[in-house]
């Protein structure tokens, strides 16, 4: 993610990191311990994100944050949907109740236009130079008309 935002602060991307622990229990820590636990432990390597987080909350569920339910029942077209509909191992997932358009694991993405609409979602494998190459399209196809 530090990456493509530095390949892509000229054109304006702002990336935002949403920290979670539904996600077979990964994101422990109290929100001061996140940014610790991401410089020493995972990624570690003094890894320090370029970009905001957040405080930790839920993108699933009945406490889910309201921009994640904002996110996942908006209209996104399929012909630039990369994500799946199919739930992985269940005993790892702690939320309920499940629902098809929940995000099925951290680091699921979102590009939201300047308008606030959303107009991608990547499944959290997704190779990170696809969604590069992706945004690029967007912003390429947007800015000419």
């Amino acid at each position: 993610m530090n990456a493509l935002q530095n390949s892509l602060k000229t054109d304006r991307l702002v990336i935002l990191g949403f920290p979670c622990n539904q996600f077979g229990k990964q994101e422990p820590g109290q929100n001061s311990e996140i940014l610790q636990g991401i410089k020493h432990v995972r990624p570690g390597g003094g890894y320090v994100p370029n970009f905001q987080l957040f405080q930790k909350g839920d993108v699933n569920g009945e406490n889910e944050h309201q921009i994640y339910t904002f996110l996942k029942v908006y209209n996104i077209s399929d012909d630039v949907t990369l994500f799946v509909e199919t739930f992985g191992d269940t005993t790892k997932l702690f939320w309920s109740p499940l629902k098809i358009h929940d995000i099925k694991w951290n680091f699921e993405k979102f590009l939201v236009n300047p308008q606030g609409k959303p107009v991608m979602r990547w499944f959290h494998r997704t190779n990170v130079s696809t969604v590069k190459n992706d945004i690029i399209r967007y912003m390429r196809k947007n800015r000419n008309g």
